[in-house]
């Protein structure tokens, strides 16, 4: 990869003290993108920020796209894009709704959530000590194979 080098053109020194936009991977933009496209046909163009939105539809709509796209479904039979774009979308829409004071903000109230972390993070390199001696197979979706989980259950 070759060395970015400083410029004296005005222009770049100016430029390079702007957003970033080159950094997002245009293949994630033109997905959400899409993603977008959908939700504009379904719903009408930014009705999102006409309306507003509340945090916990987008939540779980973004954890739906997530969980099914982590549980081997790459595409939403719905609408044949990515869970991974729908999930962007979503994350997206929240993103703005925070910044243009449309968020209907109704989270849980808070809980535990970072005394359980601190108290359960230490726990890992224990168990992984404890276990250290051990080689379980680690399954994954390469091993969706019917015939290899039915060898595994009868063997």
């Amino acid at each position: 990869m070759s060395e970015i080098k400083p410029s004296n053109n005005p222009k770049d020194i100016l430029g390079s003290n702007k957003l970033p936009y080159h950094l997002c991977p245009t293949t994630f933009i033109a997905g959400v993108g899409m993603a977008f496209l959908e939700g504009c046909l379904k719903y009408g163009r930014s009705n999102f920020r006409a309306v507003g939105v509340r945090a916990s539809i987008y939540y779980d709509a973004c954890l739906r796209h997530l969980i099914a796209w982590f549980e081997g479904e790459d595409i939403d039979p719905e609408s044949g894009l990515s869970h991974i774009y729908k999930a962007g979308a979503c994350l997206a829409v929240i993103a703005d709704a925070i910044e243009c004071g449309k968020l209907n903000d109704d989270r849980m109230i808070a809980g535990g959530y970072k005394e359980v972390i601190e108290k359960f993070t230490p726990m890992i390199k224990k168990l992984k000590e404890r276990y250290k001696d051990k080689n379980p197979k680690h399954y994954t979706i390469k091993d969706n194979d019917l015939e290899i989980i039915k060898e595994v259950n009868n063997g």
